[in-house]
C-alpha cells in the first residue's frame, strides 16, 4: 500500500464528510464509492499477482529472460516519480484527475505489454503500468481523507488491505491456467476490461465528494518543483542502475555513475536524515520497509521461474505455490493489530524478519531435485506471515513516531523507501542471475532434462536476499526512538 503523499489531505471540505459518529464505508452515501475504489485495488492487486505466473513464460517466448527483473523493476522505476506527481496534482486539484489519468495509464500499460513483439516493448508498457500505478495508490489515499470521516478510515483501509487476499490466492491460479489454455498475452489484455466497473462507479462518486482543492478558497498550492526533480532524479536513477547491472560491461560503469549520482542527492532529499546509517526511531523504520519489501519482492518474483524452468512445473502448478501465501500475510497483519501486541511490537518484527530471512534462504532448496517442490509453498506462506507482521507494524511505527504535521511527507518517504528498495534489489538480483548464466535458459528449460541447469543462477538471487532480510532483522532492534539531544 501507498501512503499519503500530500501534507494537507486530511483538510477536507464540510460538506465532503459526514458527522462523527455516524454512517458507515456501505451507507447510501458511500456505498458506490468504497465498492468502486476497493475494485480499483482488487484490479491492481490481482494484477500483481497474476503478472508473477505468467512472467516466465513471457520473457520466454519474447527472448527475454536476461532482462527478465527488468520487467518487474521498469514498474516501480516509474511508479516513485509518479506518487511525488500525484500527491501535489491532488493537492492543485483534488484526486480525481490524477486517478482518471492512473487508471487510463495503467489499462494502457497493460495492453502494450500483452501485445509486445519484443521483451523491450514489454517492459515499456510495465513501466506506463508503474506510471499510472503510482498516480493512483496515492490518489485513493486522498480521496479516502476527504470524503471519509476519521471513524470511517479504518473500516476502508482494513477493505484495501482485504482486496490483496483474494487475488494473493486466485490470482496465480488464474493466471497460470490462462497461461497454459489461452497465452500469456491473455492475463495483460484481459484486465483491462475490469477498468470500466470501478470507472462507472468511483468517478461519479469522487467528482461529488472530493473533487477541486482541499479548500476552494485558499489560493492553489505551487508545485514543489525541487521534490518533483528529486523524484524524478530518483526514477532515472534507478533506471539506469538497472540498465548498467543487465548489460554487464565495461561500458555499463559510465550509466551505473550516472545513476548513482542521480540517486544519492535524491534519496538524501527525500528521506529522513540517518535512514542510510539506521538512526534509532524513525530512520530505522523507514529503512526497515525498504529493507523487508525489497529482498522479499526481489526473491518472490525469481520464485515461478526457478520452479518453471528447474522443476519443470507448469506454470499454473508454479504460481499455486505462492497462492498460500496470501492468507499468511493476512494473518499477520491481523495478528500486528491485536492489542495485546503492542507491548511487544518490536519484537514482533524482528521475528518477522527472521521468517523473512528464513524463507528466502530456504526456497533455493528445491534447487536439489530430491527435495519436493511444495516446500516452496511452505517456506512462501512462513515468509509472508512475517511480511504481514512487518508492513503492517512499520506503518503504525510510522504514524505513531510522526507528528501531526509530518505524516504525510513521512508516509511519501515511506513508500519511497519501499518502491526504491524493490528497484535496486531487482537490479542487483537480475545482475547475478545473468552473470551467473540465468539469461541461457531457454526454451527447453521447462522439460525436465533442463530442470537441473543453471542452478548457480538463482541462488545468486535467493542467498544475498536471505542476507540482506537478515540485516533487516537487525535494523528491527533500533526502531524505537532514541534520548532526544538537549
Amino acid at each position: 500500500m501507498s501512503a499519503l503523499e500530500p501534507r494537507d489531505a486530511d483538510v477536507a471540505p464540510a460538506t465532503a464528510v459526514p458527522s462523527p459518529g455516524g454512517g458507515s464505508v456501505l451507507d447510501r452515501e458511500h456505498r458506490a464509492l468504497s465498492i468502486g475504489i476497493v475494485s480499483v485495488v482488487l484490479l491492481i492487486a490481482f494484477e500483481a499477482t497474476a503478472v508473477g505466473t505468467a512472467m516466465p513464460v513471457a520473457a520466454r517466448e519474447l527472448n527475454g529472460i536476461p532482462l527478465y527483473a527488468f520487467a518487474f523493476s521498469a514498474y516501480f522505476t516509474t511508479s516513485l516519480f509518479a506518487m511525488v506527481l500525484s500527491g501535489q496534482w491532488s493537492d492543485r486539484g483534488g484526486p480525481l484527475a490524477p486517478l482518471t489519468a492512473g487508471i487510463t495509464s495503467f489499462a494502457a500499460g497493460l495492453l502494450l505489454s500483452g501485445t509486445a513483439g519484443t521483451m523491450w516493448l514489454f517492459i515499456l508498457g510495465r513501466a506506463v503500468q508503474g506510471l499510472g500505478g503510482g498516480l493512483v495508490i496515492v490518489a485513493l489515499y486522498v480521496v479516502v481523507s476527504r470524503a471519509y470521516a476519521e471513524h470511517l478510515r479504518p473500516a476502508i483501509m482494513a477493505a484495501f488491505a482485504a482486496s490483496w487476499v483474494v487475488p494473493s490466492i486466485v490470482g496465480p491460479l488464474a493466471s497460470g491456467t490462462i497461461t497454459e489454455h489461452l497465452g500469456w498475452r491473455w492475463v495483460f489484455v484481459g484486465i483491462p476490461v475490469l477498468v470500466v466497473l470501478p470507472l462507472a462507479l468511483a468517478l461519479p462518486a469522487i467528482r461529488r465528494t472530493a473533487s477541486g482543492p482541499a479548500d476552494p478558497a485558499a489560493p492553489l498550492p505551487p508545485y514543489d518543483r525541487r521534490r518533483i526533480r528529486l523524484a524524478l532524479g530518483i526514477s532515472a536513477g534507478a533506471g539506469l542502475l538497472q540498465y548498467a547491472g543487465q548489460e554487464l560491461r565495461w561500458l555499463s560503469l559510465l550509466p551505473a555513475v550516472a545513476g548513482v549520482a542521480l540517486l544519492v542527492p535524491a534519496v538524501l532529499g527525500l528521506l529522513p536524515r540517518g535512514t542510510y546509517r539506521a538512526a534509532r526511531g524513525l530512520p530505522s523504520v523507514v529503512l526497515l520497509r525498504g529493507i523487508a519489501a525489497g529482498s522479499f519482492i526481489a526473491a518472490e518474483s525469481f520464485v515461478p521461474l526457478m520452479l518453471v524452468t528447474q522443476r519443470g512445473l507448469s506454470p499454473t502448478l508454479a504460481g499455486l505455490s505462492l497462492a498460500a501465501g496470501g492468507g499468511t500475510w493476512a494473518l499477520g497483519s491481523w495478528l500486528q493489530s491485536r492489542p495485546w501486541t503492542e507491548p511487544y511490537r518490536e519484537r514482533l518484527v524482528v521475528f518477522g524478519m527472521l521468517l523473512v530471512a528464513a524463507a528466502i534462504a530456504g526456497a533455493p532448496s528445491v534447487l536439489i531435485e530430491a527435495v519436493p517442490a511444495w516446500i516452496v509453498a511452505v517456506a512462501w506462506a512462513f515468509g509472508c506471515l512475517g511480511m504481514g507482521l512487518v508492513i503492517s507494524s512499520t506503518s503504525v511505527l510510522l504514524l505513531k513516531l510522526s507528528a501531526p504535521d509530518e505524516a504525510g511527507a513521512n508516509s511519501a518517504a515511506l513508500q519511497i523507501s519501499d518502491g526504491l528498495s524493490n528497484v535496486l534489489l531487482l537490479a542487483a538480483g537480475g545482475a547475478a542471475f545473468a552473470a551467473l548464466g540465468g539469461g541461457a535458459v531457454g526454451h527447453a528449460a521447462t522439460t525436465a532434462s533442463a530442470s537441473g541447469s543453471h542452478p548457480a543462477a538463482f541462488a545468486a538471487v535467493f542467498l544475498p536476499m536471505a542476507g540482506v532480510a537478515l540485516v533487516g532483522a537487525w535494523v528491527a532492534t533500533r526502531l524505537r526512538a532514541g534520548p532526544r539531544a538537549t
